[in-house]
């Protein structure tokens, strides 16, 4: 639990550490860049500044003068129209009070239709000066907030030009000017850099990823003749060279090997894939060759410069193929006047290896004795039907998977759980396999252990590799 804690803790750390640096750094390059572009006298510069701001406050000022004897006025007249309002239904009030049944049979009439005049006005009066005291009512508070924005406007501005006429460091102008300028872009791409990765994360884990959930699985060879051997995972390996065969390994896995084979140098593992040859450091190659007649040589194998890597001889018949990741391959063994056939397998026109960006696959085809390294150890897990029942299908670590026989059904899957894909302890992408057949796995995942400055680097090479199929 403390571990888990220092962990957030130092991620937070580190998160804040750089995002003030970004900051600093964001608003230093915009200081230095509104400096150079000064082509005045800085103390002129700020004189013209300070009369700049006296006078937007000054027109301010004059505006919310304006509004505040706006509102004096509209008040005035609200009291005004009220008056009228009270007035005209006090008289039409008493000119109801006269009308009367006797009134109307014995009294004068021109005095009853002078009332009814006098009354129709008053009515009159009465709505108009209502409804010019709903239209005040409604301005007043549009009023009042214009006047309460300059309020606030005012007190921005007056601040600014308090700061400026206090400022006498240009170090301290220039800062708080490019902090205006560029404050709204800092703190954007500061929320980016914090939680961009984060919602990235997100967005590929539950959004992209489920889509090769409906994918259908990959499967390049319905039935094979032969299925490879898989020899036993150690840190050295003894392996008999018989007459006539070639050796073709990387110079750091050979340890030694008898007296009497023909040696040289081959510089790339196959000039048909030169970029791939480089890029898996199948290069420079030591070519060995049993020349002999009759009677085997031995040679041992062995990495010297990684202890935890371990080595697996896997033997490919006649009429048998594995679909390898060439990045594992330490060497390889063919017979006499038999040259190893790599067989590249594209697959752009799917669309999940567009999401999960795997385009290319290898396929080495037997006869030979393939060479892989893999880290703690090669295992291999057979895919068979138990008891009548179809073999199940089973899921490994992709940073794991180092080949797989192609009559297995192949399938990249989400992995697992979004805590470990977003710490790094798993890809994105399981590998799913099902049918029958064998796939080959390390015992552990390499690319845990690099430093935090070149893991970046790491990952993009990383990609790359994925992409090509290596």
């Amino acid at each position: 639990m403390y571990s888990f804690l220092d962990q957030i803790g130092g991620w937070l750390l580190r998160k804040l550490s750089a995002g003030l640096l970004m900051v600093v750094l964001g608003v230093a390059a915009v200081a230095l860049g509104l400096y150079l572009r000064e082509t005045v006298d800085f103390d002129r510069s700020r004189a013209i500044m300070i009369q700049a701001l006296t006078d937007e406050r000054d027109q301010l000022q004059a505006v919310r003068a304006e509004i505040e004897a706006r509102m004096v006025k509209m008040q005035s007249d609200i009291v005004i129209q009220e008056e009228r309002v009270t007035r005209a239904t006090k008289v039409i009030s008493t000119l109801r009070e006269l009308e009367s049944w006797w009134d109307r049979l014995v009294g004068n009439p021109d005095q009853q239709k002078a009332n009814a005049d006098q009354i129709e006005r008053m009515t009159a009066l009465s709505a108009e000066s209502t409804n010019a005291l709903v239209d005040l009512r409604r301005s007043l508070p549009q009023l009042t907030g214009e006047r309460d924005g300059l309020e606030l406007a005012l007190t921005r501005l007056q601040g600014r030009l308090q700061a400026e006429l206090q400022t006498e460091s240009r170090v301290v102008h220039y800062t708080r000017r490019a902090w205006e300028k560029s404050r709204v872009y800092v703190v954007t791409a500061l929320a980016l850099f914090v939680f961009g990765p984060t919602l990235f994360k997100l967005g590929l884990f539950y959004g992209l990823a489920p889509l090769l959930a409906k994918s259908r699985p990959i499967r390049w060879v319905e039935s094979a003749a032969a299925q490879p051997a898989v020899g036993g995972s150690r840190v050295s390996v003894d392996t008999a060279l018989w007459p006539g065969e070639v050796l073709l390994i990387r110079e750091n896995f050979l340890q030694s090997s008898d007296e009497g084979l023909a040696k040289k140098t081959r510089f790339l593992l196959d000039w048909r894939i030169p970029f791939t040859s480089l890029a898996c450091g199948l290069f420079e190659l030591v070519s060995m060759r049993n020349v002999r007649a009759e009677g085997e040589r031995r040679v041992i194998f062995s990495n010297a410069d990684d202890p935890h890597l371990e080595l697996a001889v896997v033997a490919l018949p006649e009429g048998g193929s594995l679909i390898l990741r060439p990045t594992f391959l330490a060497g390889v063994i063919t017979p006499a006047d038999r040259p190893l056939r790599i067989r590249p397998r594209w697959q752009l026109l799917r669309w999940q290896a567009w999401i999960s960006l795997q385009f290319r696959y290898f396929e080495f085809q037997g006869p030979c004795r393939l060479l892989v390294a893999g880290r703690r150890g090669v295992r291999a897990e057979q895919l068979v039907e138990r008891e009548g029942r179809p073999a199940p299908a089973r899921r490994t670590n992709q940073r794991a998977t180092i080949g797989f026989t192609p009559t297995l059904d192949y399938q990249p899957v989400r992995a697992e759980t979004f805590w470990g894909y977003y710490r790094g302890l798993n890809p994105l992408f399981d590998d799913l396999f099902s049918g029958q057949g064998m796939f080959l796995v390390q015992e552990t995942s390499s690319g845990h252990g690099e430093r935090a400055s070149g893991r970046f680097w790491a990952s993009l090479w990383s990609g790359v590799l994925k992409v090509l199929g290596l």
